[in-house]
């Protein structure tokens, strides 16, 4: 999301005002070829992203949106039923491009459990993973605390909760090996405590670095946060 590719115009013209589409017309016309399959659409997310990095961008609208990339506001809903679909895949590339490598951050807790203050550090690496994350795409930040979905659908907020929960669940699965062979007599608790306090701490850089108009970066002295809190 944070690669924007140069959108291609589109006709404004509604199909069924057309004798012919762009892609009838013959080799020579100037009119230019209707982007591939999935094309369109990526550019429409694409644009989206970026117009959230702008000040002020909490509501964009279809309008807006449409306008940015030369098109229709018909040529949007071609790809998209609603602009809540469009938050909606953009939420579906967070989700996938956070959770494939969280897996396997996570995945070699099975291997190293026995290894004391391992848990942690695989906890510590998901922190710093997210944050990174964020860092690279501010406009998806605007998703990730909420700014953007305010006046949105509310099952946006509650799939971006879920995200959270699920962040949360992770870390709790790599403490509590590390609670329990550091001698916790109650790791469940203190794994539970300790991964909702990091996830505080993750959503906490986020929002401040959404507010601060990206100018306070997630990552900023991490390690050294990182290391007053486990």
């Amino acid at each position: 999301m944070n690669e924007h590719a140069s959108p291609a115009s589109d006709d404004a013209a509604p199909c069924a005002a057309r004798a012919q589409s762009a892609d009838d017309q013959p080799p020579g016309t100037g009119v230019r070829k209707r982007p591939r399959p999935g094309e369109r659409r990526e550019q429409i997310l694409q644009a989206l992203a970026a117009m959230l990095e702008q000040p002020g961008a909490e509501r964009i609208t279809t309008a807006a949106l449409a306008a940015r990339l030369d098109v229709s506001e018909a040529a949007l809903y071609r790809h998209f039923a609603s602009k809540a679909q469009m938050f909606e895949a953009l939420i579906e590339f967070i989700e996938h491009a956070v959770f494939t490598r969280v897996a396997q951050i996570a995945g070699r807790e099975t291997a190293d459990a026995a290894v004391p203050g391992d848990g942690a550090r695989q906890a510590l690496r998901v922190v710093a993973l997210l944050l990174q994350f964020g860092e690279r795409n501010p406009g998806l930040v605007r998703v990730m605390v909420g700014d953007a979905l305010v006046l949105e659908h509310e099952r946006l907020q509650q799939r971006m909760n879920q995200f959270f929960d699920r962040i949360e669940s992770t870390l709790r699965q790599c403490l509590r090996p590390a609670a329990g062979a550091a001698g916790s007599a109650t790791p469940s608790v203190d794994a539970q405590v300790a991964a909702g306090v990091l996830t505080a701490f993750t959503q906490g850089r986020l929002q401040r670095f959404a507010r601060s108009g990206f100018r306070r970066l997630p990552t900023e002295h991490l390690e050294a946060s990182l290391a007053l809190i486990l």
